[in-house]
């Protein structure tokens, strides 16, 4: 087995994370990335799996189910999961020389380029802005800047494509490369912006509990009318 290691009570969150999952000491600018990315994942307005969390507690449900109700909304690959996605596609991309025949095939399929888009934002996601220069930076101090390299290749092939229907780079499209550089398993993301937004996540549930109101939204049925109802033994 391996030797267990000890938590630094001197260094910071971010500086033991790291250090406790790659048995390695991390450079600050590493520490200083990944506190910036745990800031910038913390909250974020009523997203999808804040909302799913409040709904939750506003039936009076305790804290720990409704945080486990956003953990499971978070793994959807259109809210948390998506930097797991962007970090599989730079994978299959491989090389900064094969993003634009990659890119051109995922058009011809018609499928999705992963860490696009916002339904706040319709222009650059501020945090996206921020993390891309972080990734470049960790990629020249590692000595390995073809992660960062790709995906910024894959903005500049994809984005005029969308520019005008307000589809940007998201918090997700940066953090995969930076993850990576750092020795973050891909299978790790989506856990770690769950450790994030925790934080997130415990404010808005003690704000719903201390003023609480059922969530109870109405729907209309829009479906087919006047329809004969038969038997089950006639069917």
């Amino acid at each position: 087995g391996y030797e267990l290691l000890e938590p630094n009570a001197d260094k910071s969150l971010a500086w033991n994370f790291l250090y406790l999952m790659t048995g390695n000491e991390p450079d600050d600018y590493a520490v200083e990335t990944f506190d910036a990315a745990l800031i910038l994942h913390a909250d974020h307005e009523l997203n999808a799996s804040t909302f799913s969390a409040r709904v939750t507690a506003a039936t009076l449900s305790d804290l720990h189910s409704a945080v486990c109700t956003a953990i499971n909304t978070l793994k959807g690959p259109l809210h948390g999961g998506a930097n797991e996605a962007v970090m599989k596609m730079l994978e299959e991309i491989g090389s900064v020389d094969n993003v634009e025949h990659y890119m051109e095939q995922l058009s011809a399929n018609k499928q999705k380029v992963m860490g696009f888009g916002h339904r706040v934002y319709k222009a650059k996601d501020p945090r996206a802005v921020i993390l891309e220069r972080m990734s470049k930076e960790l990629g020249k101090r590692a000595d390995d800047s073809k992660w960062f390299e790709m995906t910024h290749r894959v903005e500049e092939i994809f984005q005029p494509t969308v520019a005008s229907k307000g589809i940007f780079p998201n918090v997700d499209f940066y953090s995969a490369s930076a993850y990576h550089v750092m020795g973050i398993p891909r299978d790790l993301f989506t856990a770690i912006f769950a450790c994030s937004r925790v934080v997130g996540w415990t404010a808005h549930l003690f704000e719903q509990y201390a003023n609480n109101r059922l969530f109870r939204p109405s729907s209309d049925y829009v479906g087919p009318t006047g329809r004969k109802w038969q038997p089950i033994t006639e069917r």
